[in-house]
């Protein structure tokens, strides 16, 4: 707390944002004067927080009551020392503090996202093994729209025009929105957020950010605060940014794909790499842990009913846990690199998934096959779309039911964890089916 002490002080900060993310990694917390939060060292928020649904909803009371204690107790949060940036949109010095939940006996929280990185990281550490992630961040941006019956549409960039077909990897259709990129390089690099590429991406005003490798828990807390960047940056400059998996009709969806290796911590070295530069077993079993407990973890990874609009045929999306050597059409894409840069990208993901989770979920998933000796199936040649053998849930509810029922994950994350998470989904999947939809009004209203 000390070293924390003297960081706001040199930054002359006046007051702070303290926060934690919930289950669906929305940011919850407390805006504090710096005086109160140096005193009281921390803050208390009440545990069900992290059983609030997205709407603002919370899980039925026989869960609710099941999970949490019936007086609706505070939990205790503590600040992360290594995990405090400046906000610099804001108008007065202040600084956002990412906390990490604790019960009053200094357990941590099960139903906690942060919380649960962590615990992967640990089964990691015991191995003597540290993995490496670097994820990549795929959003639109939009005009603002009050209205949410009416469909998104493209905002204007610099030339006065709405920009109009798919300009994958242009230059002059990113530069179209440079005052927007500047201010948000400019936050990132005050907040220190190691991004490093811009690019335009398939869909009308889609772009990726790509992160530098580098610690999961830290990329995490990074992911966590850029989408607060982004969505910030994009309100100055009177557009959106919107890190739904689908939010545009006939548009490529967005992805969170993380790119995730296995280093020796004492020496360094990859795991996923024999002397001579093959193949390590580890490392296939870590694309077969990868393979068989995916379809099982997927809402970690998909969490909306939203999430699922990606995944389908013959769009940019896979649609499969089949893994290739620089193949796209599969879920696990092997990049060509060096021996010690050896890595599997796990295409899954959407972009609307809580970092924290997505990436414990996948790396966890990568553990078990390490552990459990899990052989993949053979390479992909060619287009993994035709391949049947390995495909994932359809729906949210599917997916929900076999996370429900998959006991490693229970083991691993603990079984409040997944009764929470998987009670929290299914109340905004029933908040999702009251609303009728625009294509049920236009193709039923009169014809059935």
């Amino acid at each position: 707390m000390k070293d924390l002490e003297s960081w706001l002080k040199e930054r002359h900060i006046t007051e702070v944002e303290c926060l934690v993310s919930d289950i669906t990694g929305i940011a919850r917390g407390k805006i504090t004067p710096v005086s109160k939060f140096v005193a009281e060292k921390g803050m208390r928020l009440p545990e069900s927080v992290l059983l609030q649904s997205v709407t603002g909803d919370y899980v039925e009371d026989d869960i609710y009551y099941s999970l949490l204690d019936p007086a609706d107790i505070d939990m205790i949060c503590k600040p992360d020392s290594g995990a405090a940036y400046p906000v610099p949109w804001a108008l007065e010095p202040t600084a956002q503090v990412i906390h990490d939940c604790y019960d009053k006996m200094g357990n941590p929280i099960e139903l906690s996202a942060r919380n649960q990185l962590k615990k992967v990281l640990a089964l990691y550490a015991e191995q003597g093994w540290k993995p490496v992630v670097a994820p990549e961040m795929e959003f639109y941006l939009t005009k603002r729209c009050e209205d949410p019956d009416l469909p998104l549409q493209p905002p204007i960039g610099r030339s006065g025009r709405q920009e109009t077909g798919r300009q994958s990897f242009s230059i002059d259709a990113a530069n179209e929105f440079d005052p927007l990129f500047e201010d948000m390089y400019d936050w990132c690099e005050a907040q220190g957020l190691d991004i490093d590429t811009l690019i335009h991406e398939e869909g009308t005003a889609q772009m990726e950010i790509n992160f530098r490798h580098g610690d999961p828990l830290s990329l995490a807390d990074q992911v966590f605060l850029f989408k607060r960047t982004m969505r910030e940056a994009a309100l100055k400059h009177d557009v959106a940014a919107t890190f739904m998996a689908k939010p545009v009709t006939n548009e490529p969806g967005s992805a969170m794909h993380i790119h995730q290796s296995v280093l020796d911590a004492e020496s360094g070295r990859s795991v996923f790499s024999n002397d001579d530069g093959t193949m390590s077993e580890l490392f296939l079993q870590h694309i077969g842990g990868l393979q068989k407990y995916i379809p099982e973890a997927l809402p970690l990874m998909a969490p909306n009913v939203n999430s699922f609009r990606r995944f389908l045929p013959d769009t940019s999306a896979p649609v499969n846990v089949e893994w290739g050597e620089e193949n796209r059409t599969c879920g696990l894409r092997v990049p060509d690199s060096s021996a010690q840069n050896r890595r599997v990208e796990n295409r899954l993901p959407g972009a609307d998934a809580n970092a924290y989770l997505a990436i414990a979920a996948s790396l966890l998933c990568g553990y078990m096959g390490m552990m459990r000796k899990i052989n993949p199936s053979a390479p992909v040649q060619g287009r993994a779309f035709e391949r049947r053998n390995l495909r994932l849930p359809f729906t949210l509810e599917m997916a929900l039911e076999r996370m429900e029922h998959c006991e490693e994950l229970a083991t691993y994350l603990g079984s409040k964890f997944v009764t929470g998470y998987v009670a929290v989904k299914r109340v905004e999947n029933e908040n999702f089916k009251r609303v009728i939809s625009s294509w049920e009004r236009e193709f039923l209203l009169l014809s059935v």
